[in-house]
């Protein structure tokens, strides 16, 4: 899921001043944002009153099931047409993909309310970790399950640094370092250590991404 965090509250008013915004509607997450508690029902009341504070009026909100789905996001348009119509503005307390979809949806300027900081792991309620980069040439079958590019500091792909002591990682002192912990779950598992990994061929994560399921089912592709 993708991690979100509040945005500063002064560069949101900055935003909102610079056209003149009295009046904004706000579009929640009731997925990612839901679960990082940055953008569901309560964040978006809470949200409701820091505008009304700040002599702002909210003209209504909502909170789209996947807000990143642009069918869904332009149904929750439609819905609340009137309460956007009224608007000067749009918060959107989502990711970065919510709020560029939220931005293909309405004719209104679109504004975040949060910061997407990685592609998480819920480790439980509440605690979150990065655990992916999502990098387009997946190691995890070499390396045990555990990424060493990401959850490594350092994103060293072939074992420890020269920092590392006593098993444990330079940067971050009270965590194992992850090489460390690759090979221990690699012999408890039986399977064997891998050689040198080549380097990371970053032109497999083409930006902008795009994957077709459509055309790959009739037998096309995508990237």
């Amino acid at each position: 899921m993708i991690i979100t965090r509040p945005r500063e509250w002064e560069r949101i008013r900055d935003d909102l001043d610079q056209i003149g915004a009295r009046a904004v509607f706000i579009m929640g997450c009731g997925q990612c944002a839901t679960v990082a508690h940055t953008g569901g029902e309560e964040e978006v009341l809470r949200t409701t009153a820091l505008l009304e504070r700040d002599g702002r009026k909210v003209t209504g909100w909502a909170v789209g099931e996947v807000t990143c789905h642009l069918g869904g996001t332009r149904l929750d348009a439609r819905k609340h047409a009137d309460e956007i119509a009224a608007s000067d503005a749009i918060l959107v307390l989502a990711c970065g993909a919510g709020v560029q979809t939220m931005a293909d949806a309405v004719a209104k300027p679109v504004y975040p309310g949060l910061e997407s900081v990685f592609l998480g792991n819920v480790v439980r309620h509440g605690v979150f970790e990065e655990r992916c980069q999502m990098c387009g040439e997946c190691v995890l079958d070499k390396t045990a399950g555990i990424c060493p590019v990401t959850t490594c500091p350092k994103g060293l792909l072939n074992g420890p640094c020269g920092g590392m002591w006593d098993g444990k990682c330079e940067v971050l002192r009270d965590r194992e370092c992850v090489h460390v912990k690759i090979r221990r779950r690699l012999a408890e598992q039986g399977r064997p250590v891998p050689g040198v990994l080549p380097p990371k061929d970053y032109s497999k994560k083409l930006k902008p991404g795009s994957v077709n399921v459509r055309e790959s089912r009739a037998g096309g592709g995508g990237r």
